[in-house]
């Protein structure tokens, strides 16, 4: 029997927009994904001076943003723990729930390349799989020079006309994948809501109303937010 295959898409998701949607959705489909596990981040990474909405906000904002959506999945793992969220707890809580999946962790090569920043980085790169994405201002080749030699040669880069064959996911633990990243941010969002520019071509419909309605980022909250580690 073909084995099942899951890709993890954390992040803060303040608030989760169009760009995230649309990047996991063409890597759902390259890589034939049974589906995309969206799951913010109940205490999100380590940023200064930005303001951070409730985590049940920022879960509600994803599950509207994915309605009708049946392969993109939101996950309330990290906002129920209720605790910092490291991607190696998590990743150990998505293995136990499948346990005989191919386990694939979705990301852009921005936050990849802070990949050795992360909590026991190593043991998260040996226990699942690697899709990493172009982002607009990034080179997706920089991905190489993040890690050292041991996982370099482990690293393919995927064409766009290449098809995606099981076989490679025993040989190979990163993946770079070059899709039509639009160029959207939730820092840039964040400043036109406080602008009271209109956001509608950056989010969903839903999640520019869920804005609205519960009057999010109109003020900016400057300070220290909790320390996060991935």
């Amino acid at each position: 029997m073909r084995k099942e295959r899951i890709g993890i898409f954390g992040g803060t998701f303040n608030p989760v927009h169009s760009g995230h949607v649309r990047a996991a959705a063409e890597v759902q489909k390259r890589f034939c994904l049974d589906r995309v596990l969206f799951i913010p981040s109940y205490i999100p990474p380590h940023k200064t001076t930005e303001e951070i909405a409730p985590a049940r906000d920022r879960m509600r904002m994803v599950e509207l943003a994915l309605r009708r959506r049946r392969r993109l999945v939101p996950s309330p793992i990290e906002v129920r723990a209720g605790v910092t969220s490291y991607s190696i707890l998590t990743l150990k809580k998505i293995k136990e729930l499948h346990p005989r999946a191919w386990i694939f962790f979705v990301l852009g090569v921005d936050a990849f390349l802070e990949i050795e920043t992360w909590r026991q980085w190593e043991r998260v790169l040996e226990q699942c799989l690697f899709i990493v994405m172009t982002r607009p201002g990034y080179r997706l080749g920089a991905a190489k020079k993040a890690l050292g030699k041991t996982f370099r040669k482990k690293i393919l880069d995927v064409r766009p006309s290449s098809r995606v064959r099981e076989s490679w996911f025993t040989a190979f633990r990163v993946f770079c994948v070059p899709i039509r990243a639009l160029d959207v941010s939730s820092t840039d969002i964040r400043r036109r809501v406080r602008r009271g520019e209109s956001v509608r071509e950056s989010v969903p419909p839903a999640v520019e109303r869920y804005i609205k309605d519960h009057r999010l980022y109109l003020k900016r909250r400057l300070g220290k937010q909790p320390a996060h580690g991935h």
